[in-house]
């Protein structure tokens, strides 16, 4: 799949929407018969544009109260200890998102945890322990202004026509 058309575009718009769209609704949604519609969800899928489909979970109904950004200083930055070290982040299941950053600090991670207990605890004994490690620095979310998976999508990709950047 070289080049992406409206129709893909439309069927990446609604199943950011609703994953759990049956073929038929998705094909009337985007304005296609069933059987294309499936091939191209098929096609997406296998080029990559469609990495998994997933359920978004309530972090405060499982009682994880606590969102924290932690900056990550390496004391090295080869290329050998910098790929142990994201190896060691990619097993901790705390860890929500890591980005390798610029400027001060070589990860940025996105940290969830029960109590200000449990992530202090998270910290001293797994985080600090890491390879490489020389200090944190942590950041706490006081409350969630937008929390979203869903990429901007040009505006032909919105058949509804509501308004995309």
């Amino acid at each position: 799949m070289n080049q992406i058309d409206k129709f893909d575009w439309a069927i990446l718009y609604e199943l950011q929407q609703n994953a759990r769209l049956t073929n038929a609704d998705l094909a009337q949604r985007v304005g296609l018969s069933a059987a294309p519609c499936w091939r191209r969800v098929r096609a997406l899928e296998e080029a990559g544009y469609i990495t998994g489909y997933h359920a978004i979970l309530d972090r405060h109904k499982l009682g994880l109260g606590v969102l924290a950004f932690v900056r990550v200083d390496a004391a090295q930055n080869t290329a050998d200890i910098t790929l142990r070290m994201e190896e060691s982040i990619r097993l901790l299941p705390e860890v929500t998102s890591c980005h390798y950053i610029s400027g001060a600090g070589t990860f940025e991670l996105q940290v969830v945890a029960k109590d200000l207990e449990s992530f202090s605890s998270f910290i001293r004994n797994v985080l600090l322990r890491l390879p490489n490690v020389k200090d944190v620095h942590t950041t706490f979310s006081l409350g969630e202004v937008k929390s979203s998976s869903a990429l901007p999508l040009p505006m032909t990709a919105n058949p509804k026509g509501s308004p995309l950047r």
